[in-house]
């Protein structure tokens, strides 16, 4: 009976001793509400930290919180209490409710975009998990558009690269205020007589031939000889390319399949 007790209550413990911790990299700041309780007495309230970063806590007054840590903050409380001669050694605790001063934006091919709070050290990969991951519509590169020191940085990130390498070193933390963007899969296009025409996603190293297969192959009078690309180049200029089964598919390329004269 023992152990089933300890088996039911290990999870619990570990849950909350998991949430003190995030709370504790938790930095308040303005339109935060916090939840305040002080052990052993009456006082509690629910408040939200001002404009100017302070809350009104009972017999203190307004106290200065914004910047500081969940634990900093608590501290602060429990000394001024102690030294107005309100409680002595007061055991203060903060519950952050909402997070609304620590929070990043995550839009695009996602399945939930949207904001989402900071409550605790996120890097790229865990804020992505929180937005659901990347659609099936999304692309394998992901845009983190970061602001540091007054300045704005743009970065691409090949998600996809760098999990088959196991290399994470561009799993870069995510702070407030970033954004990350998930684009639209690259595409081309095929028509003429295919089962299927119209865009398709572009697969990594697609080649005509695997084009054909995404389209869904041939109509009863397609052929695979006389297969052409339409591909603009650098310049923008408009190039008709006689296509190999072998050859590569780029962005917006536009295969077309001809009809069998046969």
């Amino acid at each position: 009976m023992k152990k089933l007790i300890l088996w039911i209550l290990l999870p619990l413990l570990a849950m909350t001793m998991a949430t003190r911790a995030g709370a504790a990299d938790i930095v308040l700041g303005a339109g935060d509400v916090v939840r305040v309780s002080v052990y052993g007495t009456d006082l509690a309230l629910e408040t939200r930290v001002s404009d100017a970063g302070t809350v009104s806590v009972p017999l203190v007054g307004q106290v200065a919180v914004a910047g500081m840590t969940v634990p900093a903050a608590e501290k602060k409380i429990a000394g001024l209490l102690d030294s107005g001669g309100y409680v002595k050694k007061a055991q203060v605790n903060i519950l952050v409710t909402t997070i609304a001063s620590a929070q990043v934006s995550v839009l695009g091919q996602v399945n939930r975009p949207g904001r989402y709070p900071m409550d605790s050290k996120r890097s790229l990969m865990d804020v992505l998990a929180l937005a659901g991951g990347i659609s099936v519509e999304g692309g394998d590169t992901v845009t983190l558009i970061r602001t540091r020191n007054g300045k704005t940085t743009s970065e691409n990130v090949d998600i996809v690269r760098m999990v088959q390498s196991g290399d994470l070193a561009r799993d870069y933390e995510v702070a407030p205020n970033d954004v990350v963007f998930v684009d639209r899969a690259p595409r081309f296009y095929i028509y003429g007589e295919v089962q299927r025409p119209g865009p398709v996603r572009l697969e990594r190293g697609m080649t005509v031939i695997q084009a054909l297969s995404a389209g869904g192959g041939l109509t009863p009078r397609g052929t695979e000889r006389g297969m052409r690309i339409k591909r603009r180049d650098a310049s923008g200029q408009l190039q008709v390319i006689n296509a190999r089964q072998e050859d590569p598919v780029q962005v917006d390329d536009v295969v077309y399949v001809k009809e069998s004269l046969f």
